[in-house]
């Protein structure tokens, strides 16, 4: 509990005490868990008038970047949030274990130290050097040493020793391990120690000896099979990022001794001609939607729409083998070739699935709406469902535009039309709520029978996709409504807004290609908006969205609410995909506790730990997208091996001091042109720009440009791409020459280097 403290005299007319800065400064930093404007003035006994000030000294004190707000906490610039995951690297001369936040940006500098206190009570683990631990961490007084102690709240797997490879045969018969990850050196294997591997094949190996001279030597623990397996690719990034990929047997035998739910308890919503829109290829169906005209005469032009989602909570039991599994797997992993499932198939693709023609149950929301799409009331059903008709986004859209098939013809006016009706007043409250409108195209990988890329397409963007999108947004708010005005703890989706320091580098850039960004106003999506509609059609218009796609935080969950700033919502929870999220599972027992609709609601124990599972899902969301992403890497670039020397038409995704991150839209694939192939120009690098240009010359090139390259070099085992720039530098008048600069004379890596990490909202 946060201690009540006396201020320093501060000259108020009242002659009252208040609080230094520094005194403000420090009880934030010593009480992360109680850093609430109200706790702070609880805190210094402030009342009144002295809470205004208080407001006032916090704005400063953002402003200043001193303070950062986190859900409504107020924390340390740069501080750890008060529940991370941590990575153990070493211990100090008491025998302490110290560790490192295991994900740290990189424009905060060096990681923080974290000392670990030891677990209590008689037999707990002691994590070892390269163990990952979730964590709740206190800030230390010290001026030296770790920056925080630690108490270890749960251990994650992980196995840092082991090492991912393909083995190779050189010609003398030596066998030979080729890591994935390029930062790791190569090892040998004795014969005795290959356990079965045959050369070709991607194996995991443990380090076992390190002599004085040559190669280390390791043993093969795994053989996953040969790299020319069709899903060897997607392979590597399960096992580089420990995704849990295998359900141990007793969460299968629960998954496969369930039953189909009855009808107990659940009001039947059968005769309501739900359907599910989804993609072509989808396996499993966790949304229904349905939309009617209001006929109350006090809500002309509204609609009643119906969104139901797989009653997930009836099967995966809190607490059950088939609970936990899913709690540690946080969420499904999507690969160009293979789904990794928080569920069983029995539990995703079958009991929970809302197959067309067959009974399931849901937890259905109806919400009316009026007709320029402001929500007037919801309510909460659990029911019994049955779907009408299961639809691709393709063919109800193909039924809108005219060209219905044998399934959609009946479904069009008593169905189909209803639902593009209620869209079109739901889109009239989405204008008028404003939230962030990037336009940046999302590219889908098409694989051919073996595995290997066929081709790059980017999906046509149809009214059907934000249909659904809209329906599920509000559905999502309803849930966080509901919950919220009962007081029940749940966990949201929230996103904050950009910080000051991401605002202001931002407003740098805009102003060298004559745009401006209003300064000291509290951010609004809007104000992103107005300059995104200023360069539609224009040179710019690629360039800005990506700059300003770059300017936003990440979206996270937390039991604490600030509010989503890309949707421009004050509440939001994830409800609608239960089958793939665990954050919706929770979202959905508390909704069935809170509304009485069954004995599957949270339970007390589950409610105290929601900063944790927050801090668990939001971790393993991190860890999903790096999988697929370094996966998508890993095929094009196999698909490019074959066709070096050729020549690109590509676009500059990324600017740094060291050079060059080039994208070939045709196939989504990123390569590096280092600084020093760029000519004989010395060659500064402009933040502000996002550009590099040359010294004596004043041309050079920016984010965004199309320009052509040659393909150099291909490792496709570590997805890396380098290519050389073929096309000559522009005239930029408007750089600022006083930015970081390379060193004169030294030699700039012409390796391949893997593209920096993306930032989705």
């Amino acid at each position: 509990m946060a201690r009540r403290i006396s201020g320093s005299k501060t000259g108020n007319e009242a002659g009252e005490f208040r609080p230094t800065r520094d005194d403000i400064l420090k009880f934030v930093k010593e009480n992360p868990d109680q850093g609430g404007k109200r706790e702070i003035a609880r805190a210094f006994n402030l009342k009144g008038a002295d809470r205004v000030w208080l407001k006032d000294v916090l704005r400063d004190l953002q402003d200043e970047g001193l303070l950062e707000k986190r859900s409504k906490k107020f924390t340390r610039a740069g501080a750890l949030p008060h529940v991370v995951v941590l990575d153990v690297f070493s211990r100090d001369a008491d025998g302490l274990l110290l560790a490192r936040p295991s994900e740290w940006p990189e424009e905060n500098g060096a990681a923080p130290i974290v000392s670990i206190r030891p677990p209590r009570g008689a037999g707990a683990r002691v994590p070892g050097i390269g163990e990952r631990v979730l964590a709740k961490v206190f800030p230390t007084e010290e001026d030296i040493g770790p920056a925080y102690t630690a108490r270890i709240l749960k251990l994650i797997e992980k196995r840092s020793d082991a090492v991912l490879g393909v083995l190779r045969k050189l010609q003398d018969g030596t066998l030979r391990i080729e890591p994935v990850e390029r930062r790791q050196s190569e090892l040998t294997v004795d014969p005795e120690h290959a356990g079965g591997a045959k050369p070709g094949d991607l194996i995991e190996v443990e380090p076992v000896s390190s002599g004085r001279y040559g190669l280390p030597k390791a043993k093969v623990l795994t053989v996953l099979g040969s790299l020319t397996s069709e899903k060897a690719i997607s392979m590597i990034a399960i096992h580089a990022h420990e995704i849990p990929h295998i359900f141990p047997a007793e969460v299968l035998e629960e998954a496969q001794d369930a039953r189909p739910a009855t009808m107990d308890g659940r009001d039947d919503f059968r005769p309501i001609p739900l359907i599910t829109i989804d993609p072509a290829d989808a396996k499993d169906h966790d949304d229904a939607v349905h939309a009617e005209p209001d006929t109350d005469d006090a809500n002309v032009g509204g609609f009643i729409v119906t969104v139901a989602i797989a009653d997930v909570a009836t099967y995966v039991k809190l607490g059950s083998p088939l609970d936990q599994e899913a709690l540690r797997r946080g969420n499904s992993v999507y690969f160009p070739d293979r789904v990794v499932p928080m569920l069983p198939e029995r539990i995703s693709n079958d009991l929970c699935s809302l197959r067309e023609g067959e009974d399931r149950p849901a937890l259905a929301v109806r919400m009316t709406f009026s007709a320029d799409g402001r929500k007037i009331r919801h309510a909460f059903h659990r029911v019994m469902m049955r779907s009408a008709a299961k639809l691709s986004y393709q063919q109800a859209q193909a039924a809108i535009d005219g060209n219905v098939d044998d399934k959609t013809g009946p479904l069009l006016e008593p169905v189909l039309r209803s639902l593009w009706d209620a869209y079109g007043a739901l889109r009239r409250g989405r204008a008028s709520r404003e939230p962030l409108e990037l336009d940046l195209p999302e590219r889908k990988i098409l694989l051919k029978e073996d595995g290997t890329v066929d081709r790059v397409i980017v999906p046509d963007r149809l009214d059907a996709h934000k249909l659904i999108e809209e329906f599920m947004i509000q559905a999502n708010v309803a849930a966080a409504e509901t919950l919220e005005g009962k007081r029940q703890p749940l966990i949201y989706r929230i996103h904050d807004a950009p910080s000051l320091a991401k605002q202001e580098s931002l407003r740098e850039f805009l102003q060298t290609i004559g745009l401006s960004l209003a300064r000291g106003a509290q951010m609004k999506p809007a104000s992103f908006n107005g300059i995104l509609s200023r360069v539609v059609g224009s040179d710019q218009e690629s360039l800005v969205n990506e700059v300003v796609l770059r300017s936003q935080s990440q979206a996270v969950y937390s039991p604490d609410n600030i509010g989503h700033f890309g949707l421009n919502l004050r509440r939001y929870a994830h409800f609608t995909s239960p089958i793939r999220r665990y954050a919706d599972l929770i979202v959905h027992r508390a909704l069935i506790g809170t509304l009485g609709l069954g004995k599957e609601g949270l339970s007390p124990a589950e409610e105290a730990r929601l900063e944790e599972i927050a801090a668990l899902i939001s971790a393993t969301e991190r860890r999903a997208m790096a999988a697929e992403r370094e996966t998508v890497d890993r095929l094009v670039a196999a698909h490019l091996s074959t066709r070096v020397e050729e020549m690109f038409r590509a676009r500059i995704s990324g600017v740094t001091k060291s050079g060059l991150f080039v994208q070939l839209p045709q196939f989504g694939a990123d390569g590096f042109i280092p600084v020093s192939s760029l000519g004989d120009d010395y060659y500064i690098f402009d933040e502000s720009a996002r550009a590099l240009f040359g010294e004596r010359s004043h041309k050079g090139y920016q984010l965004a440009d199309e320009v052509e390259v040659k393909l150099v070099e291909v490792a496709p085992l570590a997805g890396a791409i380098r290519f050389e720039m073929l096309s000559e530098p522009k005239p930029l008048p408007g750089s600022k020459q006083s930015y970081h600069k390379a060193r004169r004379g030294k030699p700039q890596s012409r390796g391949p280097v893997k593209r920096g990490r993306s930032r989705r909202r």
